[in-house]
């Protein structure tokens, strides 16, 4: 899939606090980009499949997020929520090169429209 996707730096790795967020907005999503406390950095649709809930705002523990809305735990690294819980955050593509936040959009989150 990621040779579909248009790569945009996002900015420094360093700009995005441990156990953080910080979203990037594009033209049909919001992107809550996350780093660990092991310098890890992971992508997912900022809202919550219950609830809508910013995923950006919530709290990043080891390789997870958990929903600030009602609790609800998610893989930074699948998506996939934990424990007794279901549903995905859709996940989105990132990557790490030279110290630098590139994160992999799609045609429709880039704003790229095909003529005819």
């Amino acid at each position: 899939m990621s040779d579909n996707l248009t790569w945009v730096e996002v900015g420094p790795a360093s700009a995005i606090p441990q156990q953080g967020a910080r979203t990037l907005q594009t033209e049909t999503d919001r992107i809550a980009i996350f780093r660990t406390l092991d310098d890890q950095v992971f992508a997912l649709l900022d809202r919550c499949p219950h609830k809508q809930g910013p995923l950006a705002q919530g709290i990043v523990h080891g390789h997870f997020v958990t929903c600030p809305l009602h609790n609800m735990v998610f893989s930074l690294e699948t998506g996939e929520a934990q424990g007794p819980d279901d549903g995905c955050a859709a996940k989105v593509e990132c990557q790490v090169v030279n110290g630098v936040v590139r994160v992999g959009l799609t045609e429709l989150q880039a704003g790229l429209r095909h003529a005819g």
